[in-house]
Formats: structure tokens, C-alpha cells, sequence
């Protein structure tokens, strides 16, 4: 080789710059939800319900950011729920609430697989200390019963922000899932003690809180309940 750069090297360099910025341009800002890979998008059609209503006033209806083909309910910005989103995006500047539902989606798939699995790990990152607590004691009682959980999220059909507040730099989001999962309980020796392989349609309640003067962007889960 003569003088001069290496033209292989030339051309690896260029592919590299534009690999980065095509991540860059995928992934875009972080919302504190760390989300795993999403599945195919099902067509949701027309809701024949209409739009979900919330102190009397009509709440917008968007496709999901996250593209997984669920269904996003906003609060109207003139409701106490949406005075209170304001409120936490005037402090917090990344903050969205469209974003905020598509990384929920995301923590929520992650915690009911999790729980499921009986993965501690990835249920400490995600749930504060009384949460996970509670869905330790229950993971523990299940192993010593020598039982095994199955659960299949099959799809999600809607997420809608419930409630918000903002309490100093308390920041809290209640979100409603409306999915449609398979949950079954078996015992060592393979018998049903809990659920069926049907589908079901259920609605959970969760509640999400973080500190938003503080560097973590974790939203984390400190509340749950069904509907």
C-alpha cells in the first residue's frame, strides 16, 4: 500500500455514520420506559363506542405511538386530568403523554412477562419497593406450591390516562390497559389450580411514579388494581 487513507476504511466509516443516525432517528428521546421489541400491528377498525368521556368532556382518541396498533385516550387539556399533565409536562419539558402511554404499553408487557417468569430482575427495575414486595411474596409462595404460571399477552386494545398528579416533584400517572391475555396456573404435575387457556379480556389499573427532579427516567409501578 502507497500513501494516503485506506479507502476500505474510508467507505467502513461512512456506513457507520449513517447506521448511527438512522438509530438515532428510530429510537428518539427517552420517555423512562425501557420498551422491548413490539409485536406486528393488528387493525383496530372503528371503536363503535365512541370517545371515552371523563368529567364531562370528550377525551381524544390517537393511534398508538408505539405502533402496536392499541388505542390511545387522552384526557382534555381543560379537565383536572389534563390540567395535571400539563402541570408535570410544564416541569418536565420531554414529557408527553402520547409517549407516556407507548412507553407504559411497553413496562407493562415487561412486568407481566416478568411476573410470570418469576424474574426478579427486571421486576425490582420496574416496580417500587411495596410493589415489588407484593408481587415477590407472590412469586415465593407460587414456588414453594411448585406451581408454574403461563401468561400470553395476546393484544392490547387501548391504554387511556385515568388520573395524574403532580405533588412537589412527586410525579404520578394512572393508565388503564384493556388487553386480551391468557392466564393459567398449573401445579407440578401439570393440573389447572388457577386460570384457563382462554382468552380473556381484562382491564387493569396501574399506577405509575417518578421523581422528576431526580436524573432517573424510570417511571415506576406503585400501584395496580382491576376493573
Amino acid at each position: 500500500m502507497t500513501g494516503g487513507f485506506p479507502l476500505d476504511l474510508i467507505l467502513f466509516a461512512m456506513v457507520a455514520a449513517f447506521l448511527v443516525l438512522r438509530l438515532r432517528s428510530v429510537l428518539g428521546r427517552r420517555t423512562g420506559f425501557e420498551r422491548p421489541p413490539q409485536p406486528e400491528p393488528r387493525p383496530t377498525g372503528f371503536d363503535p363506542r365512541g370517545p371515552r368521556t371523563l368529567d364531562g368532556t370528550a377525551e381524544e382518541v390517537q393511534p398508538a405511538a408505539s405502533g402496536s396498533g392499541a388505542r390511545h385516550v387522552l384526557p382534555d387539556p381543560r379537565t383536572p386530568v389534563g390540567q395535571a399533565l400539563g402541570r408535570i409536562a410544564a416541569v418536565e419539558r420531554s414529557f408527553d403523554p402520547d409517549s407516556f402511554l407507548s412507553g407504559a404499553e411497553g413496562a407493562f408487557r415487561m412486568i407481566v412477562t416478568a411476573f410470570a417468569a418469576g424474574d426478579r430482575q427486571t421486576l425490582r427495575a420496574l416496580l417500587s419497593d411495596d410493589t415489588y414486595a407484593g408481587f415477590e411474596q407472590a412469586i415465593t409462595a407460587r414456588e414453594q406450591a411448585g406451581e408454574s404460571q403461563r401468561t400470553e399477552l395476546r393484544a392490547v386494545h387501548e391504554l387511556g390516562i385515568e388520573a395524574a398528579d403532580l405533588r412537589g416533584n412527586t410525579a404520578e400517572v394512572t393508565v388503564r390497559f384493556v388487553t386480551d391475555q391468557v392466564n393459567m396456573t398449573t401445579a407440578r404435575n401439570g393440573e389447572v389450580v388457577a386460570g384457563s387457556d382462554a382468552i380473556t379480556e381484562l382491564t387493569d389499573i396501574w399506577t405509575f411514579q417518578r421523581d422528576i427532579g431526580s436524573s432517573d427516567p424510570t417511571w415506576r409501578l406503585v400501584a395496580t388494581r382491576s376493573a
